[in-house]
């Protein structure tokens, strides 16, 4: 039987090998991008061979852009440099049966340097697991939940990318915001994901309809920082290749039409003491909150950092074209108590308190995203920074407000200055990601959009 609860050991892989109920393991990791990379391995071979020694692959996956061809200027890889091998070791935590995919396993794995055989910094898991140790370091853990939002097409993916994208049968007709009657009609494909994400180790709380016409949001269960990554990821690859399987497609854009909302990834996060209480709650009266310092240090740094941090949050141009007013994204850089116009929003009390940022977006890397904010946060304890006074009403039209970076060439510019990001991902590695959304930026800025051939093929 699938196993609901968990990942497999390695024991349990053996026997479902020897069962020849597993033929296939899917060693992988995410770029930068957050797609999945990888190699699938014959079972028998894997138990017997990758366990133990690993695999590799080529260097050059970090330093691709969307078609996979390798972008020039990078210090980590290049082809003076030939193009090398990095070292790939299965991380057995993450190993568990892809059951939406006939017998197969997949396991994430860390990217090392062939030479010093540490982590490779520049891949985003790895840096996800740096910032989880500087947490450990002050006695912390921290847990996340990531709610990402999709829409869904009644067109196959290669059908969409003949019809350039343009005009795709959207799965709704009106916006079904908690419509069950509508979301009865996507079930097909909502409900085969809830099912095979569940059976795979990967927990899922609940589907509901989203405020666009075919849009919907799966949430997953709340989880300490890395393992919320990587289910973010499965949950990513899972709903693609089950809709792939269906004849239809989803998109996780930030903004895929200018008439439709966008779709987010509010970002749930809270610390936990080494004796597994939150550390956010505590006697203290702040605003209406029981907290502790810590919660408010915490809140103060992930907002004061939040500009120079943008590029995590939202790593595209087309992510900036979601933070429009009243459109349930956030413009403002404010914290209220349970307020969706505020770009942070602090739910839960004792046990659940948390702060949910809902700055990014569903086309962010939830490795990057979640470095970012468990970094911020930590310096906020460190240096023990106030959070701003908290705004009541609607943050949309408050004035002085301070207000997210615009554009992804402004967000590159404060990372790169970022003293922060260099201090807690190190020089090399935000030279290595300004680099990386300086490409996305270029490759935006010499290509030629439909909007101006719509408003200049004629009439200019």
């Amino acid at each position: 039987m699938p196993n609901r609860h968990g990942p497999l050991s390695v024991d349990d892989l053996q026997r479902h090998v020897e069962a020849e109920q597993i033929d296939t393991v899917i060693a992988a990791f995410p770029d930068l991008y957050g797609r999945l990379v990888g190699k699938r391995f014959d079972a028998t071979y894997f138990v017997d061979s990758v366990i133990g020694a690993g695999t590799h692959a080529c260097d050059y996956l970090l330093t691709v852009d969307m078609e996979m061809e390798p972008v020039p200027g990078y210090e980590f890889a290049n082809w003076e440099k030939g193009y090398g091998d990095v070292h790939l070791a299965p991380d057995l935590r993450t190993l568990r049966r892809a059951t939406w995919l006939e017998r197969t396993a997949i396991v994430f794995c860390d990217v090392h340097s062939t030479q010093s055989h540490e982590l490779v910094y520049q891949a985003p898991r790895s840096l996800l697991h740096k910032q989880v140790a500087a947490a450990a370091q002050l006695n912390y853990s921290a847990m996340a939940a990531t709610e990402l939002e999709y829409y869904i097409f009644n067109q196959t993916y290669r059908k969409a990318h003949q019809r350039g994208f343009r005009n795709l049968p959207q799965a709704a007709t009106y916006i079904e915001d908690y419509h069950i009657l509508q979301g009865t009609r996507e079930e097909e494909l909502n409900a085969a994901a809830r099912r095979h994400l569940n059976h795979s180790g990967v927990p899922v709380e609940c589907t509901k309809g989203e405020w666009g016409r075919g849009q919907h949001e799966l949430n997953l269960r709340y989880s300490n920082i890395l393992e919320m990554a990587d289910r973010h990821i499965l949950y990513k690859q899972c709903l693609k290749e089950l809709a792939d399987a269906q004849e239809l497609s989803v998109t996780f854009m930030a903004k895929y039409d200018s008439q439709q909302a966008g779709s987010s990834c509010h970002i749930h996060v809270s610390l936990w003491n080494d004796d597994q209480q939150n550390a956010f709650a505590g006697d203290d009266d702040f605003h209406g909150i029981q907290c502790s310092d810590t919660f408010r240090w915490f809140l103060g740094g992930w907002m004061q950092f939040a500009p120079e941090m943008m590029v995590c949050y939202a790593p595209t141009v087309n992510s900036y074209k979601r933070f429009q007013s009243g459109s349930w994204a956030p413009t403002g850089l404010a914290w209220s108590i349970d307020n969706r116009t505020a770009g942070f929003r602090v739910v839960g009390h004792g046990p659940s308190l948390r702060i949910e940022c809902r700055i990014p977006g569903a086309d962010c890397n939830p490795y990057l995203a979640l470095a970012a904010a468990l970094a911020s946060g930590l310096a906020g304890v460190e240096q023990r920074i106030e959070p701003p006074e908290p705004i009541c009403g609607d943050v949309y039209k408050t004035a002085g407000v301070q207000r997210v970076p615009k554009t992804l060439r402004d967000a590159i510019e404060l990372f790169e200055s970022s003293k922060l990001a260099k201090q807690a991902f190190g020089d090399d590695v935000v030279a290595h990601y300004t680099h990386f959304f300086r490409a996305e930026q270029h490759a935006f800025d010499q290509a030629v959009t439909d909007w101006e051939r719509t408003r200049y093929f004629e009439r200019i």
